[in-house]
C-alpha cells in the first residue's frame, strides 16, 4: 500500500537557467521548504520522485526552489505543472485549533440555522488570516475569513464547518 501524500505546492514555472523552479505554495509551514528537506515531485499520475531541497528563496511572492542533482533548466523544464508533496509521516503535529488545508478543503459550510452555503474549494492566505473560498450551488463564490467571530465549529470527521456570518458577508 502506498503512503498517503499531501500537497504543499505546485511548480508553476522554471526560473533562470540554473534549475530553480517557481512554486505556488499550498502550505503554512515555512519549514517545508528549508534546505535539506525532502519533497516528492508528482507529475500527472507518475510515480513520485524524491527530491532534496538545495536552495530556497522568496521572490515576488513565490518560493524559488532548487533541488540537489537538478542543476539546470533542462533538468526541471519537464516538471512545470507538477505537484510537490510530503508523505504522511512528514506531517507536523498541530495545536488543537489548527487544521491542515486538506482537512478543510471539501468541507460543507453551514450557518448556525442549518443553511448549507456550499463547499470549501480553496484556501487563500492574503495576510493576517486565511480566507476560505466557498463554492455555492448557485451564484458567485463566498469568501469566508477564518476568524473566531465567524467560524464557530469545525468537524473534520464529518467534513462540516458551521459559521456565524457577520453582516454583509453573504451579500
Amino acid at each position: 500500500m502506498t503512503e498517503k501524500m499531501f500537497n504543499v505546492g505546485k511548480i508553476v514555472n522554471t526560473h533562470g537557467i540554473r534549475g530553480e523552479v517557481k512554486v505556488h505554495r499550498i502550505s503554512d509551514f515555512d519549514e517545508r521548504f528549508e534546505i535539506g528537506e525532502t519533497l516528492y515531485l508528482v507529475k500527472d499520475n507518475e510515480h513520485p520522485i524524491q527530491l532534496e531541497i538545495k536552495s530556497h528563496r522568496i521572490h515576488k511572492g513565490f518560493d524559488l526552489i532548487s533541488f540537489k542533482g537538478l542543476d539546470n533548466i533542462n533538468d526541471v523544464e519537464q516538471y512545470k505543472g507538477s505537484k510537490l508533496k510530503i508523505s504522511e509521516n512528514q506531517l507536523t503535529d498541530l495545536d488543537e485549533d489548527e487544521y491542515y488545508y486538506h482537512e478543510i478543503i471539501g468541507c460543507d459550510v453551514f450557518t448556525a440555522n442549518g443553511d448549507n452555503l456550499g463547499t470549501i474549494k480553496e484556501i487563500l492566505s492574503p495576510g493576517a488570516n486565511d480566507v476560505w473560498v466557498v463554492k455555492q450551488p448557485q451564484g458567485k463564490d463566498l469568501l469566508i475569513p477564518y476568524i473566531r467571530d465567524v467560524v464557530k465549529e469545525i468537524v473534520v470527521d464529518e467534513k462540516k464547518v458551521v459559521i456565524d456570518p457577520m453582516e454583509g458577508l453573504l451579500d
